[in-house]
């Protein structure tokens, strides 16, 4: 559910640029309307990438989007008429959202997630366009498409919605509950947890068989969230998930990385009949992860990470690896710490982290950077160590990956 391009999955959202036609005025009187593209937006999270951290106008673009093929800056989807959305028809922002087709007839890039906002009816789209028609208008123009060529050739779009897109809204699968078909909806629907999710092939799609087992997203790497024992939510409860997405936290783990910022400004804000639903949902999910054989407790690099854990992990994770409910994650049963791609796990023990702050979890813990004080093969060898212990098996982290992580994130300013 990521937040961040919220699409963040192949190339980030696109301009949209502003149709010909004028658009009708909405009726702002029309509270339920409103209010239900309000709620819309928010599970869609619109505002991950159409609004500047740090003071940005609301909904005015102008945030860069990072891409693996280059950087692409969000558009302005205010009611402003000249550089927004003002003067676009009902029509042309639904053939945007859920069509991936401009108001000049061009085609947007898939990290706009029309992918799966095609889900959505159209009559969901217009509450949408009538909520942000509420939005103070903001003069921002922004020159949103800056990938190299030939990425920045939009005419291949065509080629690429005919092998990997198919439009159509969701369909309630006759034989599941309400509840799962609602959870299925918001999941593969505005949610678009795939973006972030789902691994992608050289082309930015999502790879077939393999939806929610995982992803690369912004030198993070999104975990794998199907019922998958060892990797991905086998081991949390509903009640967990719906506390992780409301909350930012639960017994077992917390979030941090770009998900914080979904979690902040999207799924907390969620009714809690939604976050039960998609919780059941993922729990439907079976996992891709095979049973992994953990090292021997002898070897070496467990011999020496396990030395290291207990010097420097330890008193906060404890020693059985538990951590503290709600504080301080449980490295003994968080799913994430042994994904396919131990990235992430590089990431924080390099550089630290900061959990997400909630209206309901305030405290926002954080763990500091040990990349200053670990060398490469002692950061190897610990996270080997908490890989494969307390009943656990993932392949074990190699100190060149370290090495690799350490000069990449050496470039970066977040």
């Amino acid at each position: 559910m990521r937040k961040l391009s919220t699409a963040l999955g192949g190339i980030a959202l696109v301009a949209l640029a502003v149709g010909a036609s004028r658009a009708k005025t909405v009726d702002q009187q029309n509270f339920a309307l409103i209010e239900r593209g309000h709620y819309l937006a928010t599970l869609a999270d619109c505002t991950a990438c159409h609004t500047k951290p740090d003071g940005g106008k609301p909904f005015a673009g102008g945030r860069p989007i990072e891409t693996p093929f280059g950087i692409i800056v969000s558009p302005n989807i205010t009611p402003d008429r000249e550089t927004g959305i003002g003067n676009w028809t009902d029509a042309q922002f639904d053939n945007a959202v859920r069509h991936g087709i401009r108001a000049d007839g061009a085609r947007l890039y898939p990290a706009m997630p029309y992918v799966s906002y095609t889900k959505m009816t159209r009559d969901d789209v217009k509450a949408i366009r009538a909520y942000l028609a509420t939005i103070p208008p903001a003069h921002n123009p922004v020159t949103a498409n800056r990938l190299p060529f030939p990425f920045s050739i939009r005419l291949a779009m065509r080629g690429w919605d005919t092998l990997f897109f198919t439009p159509g809204e969701f369909k309630p699968a006759p034989d599941k509950s309400a509840e799962w078909n609602r959870g299925a909806f918001l999941v593969t629907g505005p949610g678009h947890c795939g973006s972030c999710h789902t691994p992608k092939n050289v082309l930015g799609a999502d790879e077939s068989g393999k939806a929610l087992q995982g992803g690369e997203v912004q030198d993070w790497f999104a975990p794998n969230i199907t019922d998958d024992k060892t990797r991905g939510l086998g081991r949390l409860s509903v009640a967990d998930i719906v506390a992780l997405l409301k909350t930012g936290h639960n017994r077992v783990t917390g979030i941090t990385g770009p998900m914080a910022e979904e979690v902040e400004d999207a799924s907390s804000h969620f009714r809690d009949s939604d976050l039960k639903a998609i919780a059941t949902y993922l729990k439907s999910l079976p996992g891709g992860g095979g049973n992994a054989t953990p090292l021997a407790q002898s070897d070496a690099r467990m011999q020496a990470g396990k030395a290291i854990f207990r010097d420097t992990c330890s008193a906060c994770h404890g020693i059985d690896g538990k951590g503290v409910a709600d504080l301080f994650p449980a490295l003994a049963t968080a799913p994430s710490v042994r994904s396919t791609d131990p990235a992430s796990a590089i990431r924080i023990v390099l550089r630290g982290a900061r959990s997400v702050a909630t209206k309901q979890e305030p405290t926002a813990p954080a763990m500091p950077s040990f990349g200053w004080q670990l060398k490469d093969d002692q950061i190897a060898a610990v996270l080997t160590y908490i890989r494969n212990s307390w009943g656990s098996a993932a392949a074990p982290v190699a100190p060149k990956d370290v090495g690799k992580w350490r000069s990449k994130l050496a470039n970066r300013g977040d």
